[in-house]
């Protein structure tokens, strides 16, 4: 910590954002348990880096219990601040995050009805915390924050993706809610989450494709977050399918078959798209890097984002049954782990000399 001048001031600056290093190490392990292919170890490689999330995702939250309770004015004025206020999103997705790892991977400790009940804790806390989000960061980008012409970025699309992650996590609980109206409300509802998130998307990546047709590349420090917009994208790939696969347990014909088919024909269309971003998003982020790349916690949107599209080329290569996609999965995954690394070593690193405990910029003024 020999840049912080003592090491109280860790928790003075412990903004939302530092939960996307909780999404990033989580979807991690989601993906790799879900590879369509029998590697020697994955499994167990799997558990460990959800433990890892799990356990960070504890220590990061008994942290920011103290920097609200010991620097409250500071973490209310991150609401405030236009480019710290749409991180807020990250919290959400953490929980959900680690709750899809804890049914999929944890049930292996703690066995299949403690792994259930704590997903649904997780993914209720997340969905709750994801939908007041999705309202009250637009709601203060319209009224609050003063924004320029050229002020859009990638972070825009945190507050509003997590009831995308709620519709995708949401669907593997489906088969686990009381039959009847309880599991119809429960799929309908994730639907309806689908769409929340997948409107407000759209809107966001047009102004975002219009501020870098108009203004040129975002600033070295924020060009990582261009690859958030692969998040909603993937994600909303991974929902549909999920959602498809468990609306027969409580939808009726011609519903359920309505389900497939829009799983497919959105998905595929939608995953296109999502690889012609990373090509673009690659690039940019390689024309930055030649002038200066700076460090910072931006740095995990090169890993939740690309880790949903594992998981949606996934689903989608098991829909298929084609070889590209199970492949591609693949090289999905693997660009996914070298980032995870990289990022996460950084973050130890930059974290134990206090680096990135400091303020990134001027403190937010005024509470929300």
């Amino acid at each position: 910590m020999k840049d912080l001048e003592r090491p109280s001031d860790i928790f003075r600056n412990l903004g939302p954002n530092w939960f996307a290093s909780v999404m990033g190490t989580g979807i991690v392990a989601i993906a790799a348990a879900t590879l369509p292919f029998h590697v020697a170890g994955l499994h167990v490689f799997a558990l460990a880096v959800w433990v890892l999330a799990a356990a960070w995702l504890v220590v990061l939250s008994a942290a920011w219990a103290v920097h609200w309770t010991k620097h409250t004015a500071r973490a209310r004025a991150h609401a405030n601040n236009p480019v710290m206020a749409p991180f807020w999103g990250a919290p959400a997705m953490a929980l959900m995050t680690v709750g899809v790892g804890t049914l999929d991977l944890g049930r292996d400790w703690i066995g299949l009805t403690a792994a259930v009940d704590a997903d649904w804790v997780l993914w209720g806390l997340g969905t709750a915390l994801g939908l007041v989000t999705a309202c009250w960061i637009p709601y203060l980008m319209m009224t609050r924050h003063e924004i320029k012409p050229d002020g859009a970025f990638g972070g825009w699309l945190m507050p509003i993706v997590p009831p995308m992650v709620s519709a995708a996590c949401g669907a593997l609980l489906v088969p686990y809610a009381a039959a009847g109206q309880a599991r119809l409300t429960l799929l309908l509802g994730c639907y309806a989450m689908f769409g929340i998130s997948l409107f407000m998307t759209v809107i966001i990546i047009t102004l975002l494709w219009g501020r870098l047709v108009t203004y040129k590349t975002l600033p070295a420090v924020m060009v990582p977050t261009s690859w958030i917009v692969l998040g909603p994208l993937g994600q909303s790939v991974t929902a549909s399918g999920s959602l498809a696969k468990v609306a027969g347990s409580t939808m009726q014909a011609p519903y359920v078959a309505g389900t497939n088919v829009f799983a497919l024909l959105y998905g595929v269309p939608t995953w296109g798209f999502a690889m012609v971003w990373l090509v673009i998003a690659a690039a940019m982020t390689l024309r930055a890097a030649r002038n200066g790349l700076p460090f910072g916690l931006t740095w995990w949107s090169f890993t939740f984002p690309v880790g949903t599209c594992v998981t949606g080329t996934i689903g989608l290569a098991a829909r298929t049954n084609l070889d590209v996609l199970r492949y591609g999965a693949a090289v999905l995954f693997v660009l996914l782990l070298v980032a995870w690394l990289v990022v996460a070593a950084r973050t130890v690193h930059g974290g134990i000399r206090g680096r990135l405990f400091l303020p990134a910029g001027p403190a937010p003024v005024g509470a929300a």
